[in-house]
């Protein structure tokens, strides 16, 4: 590596922790906060869009959205972060980081936006529409995670790098619960205007025809913390290490980070010049000598996201049997439409404030003290125990007096996933990879977690399905019954523990030193050596 670089990269890698570093988790982090916000507010409203758009006359209970439709609904969203994560990571290492990541917030404005319009009345054309700009607004969505872990290792100092990467992710607890809180608000203000009576008291006034606005609102409003950060994004500089590294212009390079450390850092581009005669042989993504490097690594953070991600999105699968069982959302039949609306607010809100949130923060303390592997393997190991605790004694909870119990287990296996692999499976991506690939290859990862998701979101919504076939949920097939389930989640937790042993340390070491760019030099041109910068 020449030297004027590492006079640049060094600089940030020893910059003491100073307001240009807040600046940065604040304009990447609230990139997070939408995420979420998008993401995770369409769970509040499956719910009300049954009973508005698939009311059955003379029914027991609400109507709800058909398994295929809430299937699509839910997921279509996955689908797109997908496919955002892959091709705006890949855009990412092409055209800057800079460039690409206004792109991806205007994707967002536009479609939280959208998503809250309908193209006719009729069922089929609000669920098309949901469902279309859904899928852009998950793609939109999807570029913000590698651009933001990014962008964020390649701003932070070694010593407390895990912490600052670690903190934009944790925002995704903030998002989640503004979500909640903004929906309980719209709902109550809609309760107090438009009273109406429960379900099981008159089936077709429980659902006001205000009621179409309260989803649109809460979709729509999405897309104003997105449309804030806008103008943030766009003044940050381009980051030292694309410059320099990918795009070999040490000149922009020291000038951009001059003004960010507020010090004077001389360029030297003649000598980056006669460095980057190297370029040509450098080697490409996926080539045989990339995959001799860094192979493992890229199969160890893809197998370790998609792991986790299948046991973390399967909560889905228990979150409405554990709010019914201690009494936060009553049956359906007996609120109104607003009513169940607060209610599921409610719940994700206080699940929000006392498990995800506390768990992501915890890493945020402890990442650059006790090391990401030591996270993530810890995080894998309760998260198997409790799964496993729950599966074998599965008939013990269900009995009534043992629910509590079952709630305490529940919320520590996801307090451990978010002070685990939850938080450390985006952190180290962006840590151990050349700049070159650095983008592409936490897009590969967080794309293979998302696929992960899918799986748990919806693979396990079939397999948890009781064997009796008396005992399904309308429209599902027999599966193989929720204490089957948990044992199977159990064992995808146990792989976690094996494939960790794949990622390395990154803790306290330089980006260079991780990725083995120090060597691409020094094993290309002996004769130009790194003189280390005392």
């Amino acid at each position: 590596m020449a030297r004027e670089q590492l006079q640049v990269l060094n600089a940030l890698d020893v910059a003491k922790t100073q307001w240009y570093h807040f600046t940065a988790i604040i304009i990447a982090g609230m990139g997070f906060f939408t995420d979420a916000y998008d993401l995770f507010c369409i769970s509040l409203v499956t719910k009300l869009l049954g009973r508005i758009y698939y009311h059955v006359e003379g029914a027991q209970k609400p109507g709800t959205l058909p398994p295929n439709v809430a299937a699509a609904v839910n997921g279509v969203a996955f689908c797109g972060t997908l496919a955002g994560q892959l091709f705006f990571g890949w855009l990412g290492d092409k055209l800057g980081r800079k460039k690409v990541y206004g792109m991806t917030l205007m994707v967002m404005v536009l479609c939280s936006v959208a998503s809250g319009l309908s193209f006719g009345h009729e069922p089929k054309a609000v669920m098309a529409t949901l469902c279309f700009f859904r899928f852009w607004l998950g793609f939109g969505i999807g570029g913000d995670y590698p651009l933001s872990a990014t962008i964020m290792s390649e701003y932070a100092n070694k010593k407390t790098r895990g912490a600052f990467v670690s903190a934009v992710f944790a925002m995704q607890g903030f998002g989640i619960m503004a979500g909640g809180i903004f929906a309980i608000i719209i709902s109550s203000a809609f309760e107090a205007k438009f009273p109406s009576p429960a379900y099981e008291d008159d089936p077709l006034g429980s659902t006001i025809p205000q009621a179409d606005l309260v989803w649109r609102i809460i979709l729509m409003v999405g897309a104003i913390p997105a449309a804030m950060t806008y103008y943030s994004r766009s003044k940050m500089p381009e980051t030292a290490r694309y410059t320099a590294l990918v795009a070999k212009d040490a000149k922009q390079a020291a000038s951009d980070m001059s003004k960010v450390l507020q010090m004077e850092i001389e360029p030297e581009q003649q000598k980056m010049e006669q460095n980057s005669k190297e370029k040509s042989k450098a080697f490409s993504l996926l080539s045989k000598e990339f995959m001799s490097r860094h192979g493992l690594h890229l199969l160890g953070t893809t197998s370790t996201w998609f792991l986790l991600d299948i046991a973390f999105y399967s909560q889905n699968l228990f979150q409405k049997d554990i709010f019914s069982a201690i009494g936060w959302i009553p049956p359906a039949q007996s609120m109104n439409a607003i009513q169940e609306v607060f209610k599921i607010a409610r719940a994700q809100t206080l699940i929000a404030l006392c498990s995800t949130v506390p768990g992501y923060w915890f890493t945020v303390a402890f990442i650059d003290v006790i090391g990401r592997f030591a996270i993530q393997m810890m995080g894998f190991f309760f998260m198997t125990v409790f799964m496993f605790a729950l599966a074998i004694p599965y008939n013990h909870w269900t009995h009534k007096e043992n629910r509590i119990g079952f709630v305490i287990m529940y919320s520590l296996t996801f307090f451990f996933a978010n002070f685990g692999p939850n938080a450390t499976t985006f952190v180290v991506p962006a840590e151990i990879f050349p700049a070159r690939f650095r983008s592409t290859c936490h897009g590969i990862s967080a794309a293979s977690g998302k696929l992960g998701a899918m799986v748990g979101a919806f693979g396990f919504l079939y397999l948890a399905q009781s064997p009796d076939k008396e005992k399904t949920d309308a429209g599902y097939p027999p599966g193989i019954g929720v204490r089957n389930s948990l044992i199977v989640l159990g064992v995808v937790n146990f792989l976690g523990i094996l494939f960790t042993f794949l990622v390395p340390e990154s803790k306290g070491k330089s980006l260079e030193e991780m990725s083995g760019e120090n060597e691409d030099n020094e094993n290309s041109n002996s004769d130009n050596r790194t003189v280390p910068i005392v």
